[in-house]
């Protein structure tokens, strides 16, 4: 079988996409010695992004680039020479042709839920191309079953055609990490330990203004005293979030970090006393997870695919309801005896998620997919 993988997403940015696909090919590798696989990046990445010692796992150079309007038909025509059995694109939207059969990944589905939360252009890209690229893929993957279940509900996508494969997190979260390690990324950012962490895109999806309502509530009300660490890059519609913090006079007590490599991310969720994901919707929900793996307690929100990934790990609140973030934020960095408890129940969840069980899900739905009759030969 040979397989296609696009990975030309990291040349346009280094996402939760694409670590998903990152991650996932070293993964394949490790369980598939016999299929041959060809990884397609974008002429400007460099980066070999290969996985090690995998012989079957082969370069290739495309011009198309991601997010582009005409990218379903140049890729398409870049394609068509490998022959391609198969093609998985990781950020869900296929070319027009180019293989016998193709697989995509939907992360989420919040462009049909919350438009409101995206700019104009972002919107007719996403919502004018979701229809489209279910019904021309052989097999879907969703990261979560609640998004399993959107594409079921809002686009009539069959059951049978679409399959709840999680996530995991990189592997560097699971390793042992030396105080040193801690103390240096410490003295790095000018940070105290024991801070609220915040880690993902600032957008209005994230519900970063109602955050800091609450963590200001809790600091007039409470006397909560730690500063609030967020970290990521502006994302659309991000202006509300600066306005809130200076509304609120916060600009002393709010450190807002963009330069952090993994590294120096898992020694902050080491030295954080909790991570706060208050999001309106997430398609599966990488920081907690992470964040369990490194020991640090989650507050999450109650919505969409974030029970399944914190599930009795952490709390979980609605995240529509400020005071009972201002009160669980508050109680979790008071409570040495809670958090502990919340530390054994996070790695005990974290535990469930591999990218071994990612990559023998997936290899599965390639397999069903080259079983699907629905579509016909492209290639010949």
């Amino acid at each position: 079988m040979r397989i296609g993988f696009d990975l030309r997403l990291p040349a346009y940015q280094m996402g939760g996409i694409s670590q998903y696909a990152l991650h996932l090919l070293p993964a394949l590798a490790r369980l598939d010695g016999e299929n041959e696989y060809l990884i397609f990046h974008h002429r400007r990445d460099g980066r070999a992004h290969l996985p090690a010692n995998a012989p079957n796992f082969q370069r290739r150079t495309v011009w198309t680039p991601c997010h582009h309007r005409l990218e379903k038909w140049a890729l398409a025509a870049e394609l068509l020479p490998h022959r391609l059995d198969l093609l998985h694109s990781p950020d869900f939207i296929p070319p027009l042709a180019g293989a016998r059969r193709f697989v995509i990944t939907v992360h989420d589905l919040n462009f049909l839920y919350y438009p409101q939360f995206l700019t104009a252009d972002s919107r007719r890209y996403y919502a004018g191309q979701i229809a489209w690229a279910v019904e021309k893929a052989s097999q879907i993957a969703a990261d979560s079953e609640h998004t399993r279940q959107d594409l079921i509900a809002r686009l009539n996508v069959p059951p049978a055609r679409v399959h709840t494969i999680p996530l995991a997190a990189n592997p560097l979260y699971l390793e042992d990490l030396p105080e040193t390690a801690v103390t240096a990324t410490l003295n790095h950012f000018n940070l105290p330990r024991g801070f609220i962490l915040f880690v993902g895109t600032l957008e209005p999806r994230k519900n970063l203004v109602m955050l800091l309502r609450a963590y200001h509530a809790a600091r007039q009300e409470m006397g909560l005293d730690v500063p609030l660490v967020m970290i990521g890059q502006p994302g659309w519609l991000y202006e509300e979030i600066f306005a809130a913090i200076a509304g609120l006079e916060l600009e002393d007590r709010v450190v807002h970090l963009t330069a952090v490599t993994d590294q120096q991310l898992a020694a902050l969720y080491r030295a954080a006393t909790v991570l706060v994901q208050p999001s309106h919707y997430e398609g599966f929900g990488l920081p907690p997870l992470e964040a369990m793996h490194c020991g640090c307690p989650v507050i999450a929100s109650n919505r969409a695919s974030l029970p399944e990934v914190v599930g009795s790990g952490g709390l979980l609140l609605d995240p529509d309801d400020q005071d009972s973030w201002s009160e669980a934020v508050f109680r979790v960095v008071n409570d040495t005896e809670l958090r502990a408890e919340m530390v054994v129940a996070g790695r005990a969840q974290a535990a469930q998620f591999s990218w071994s069980k990612t990559a023998a899900m997936t290899l599965g739905l390639y397999r069903e997919a080259l079983q699907d009759g629905r579509r016909t030969t492209v290639n010949s």
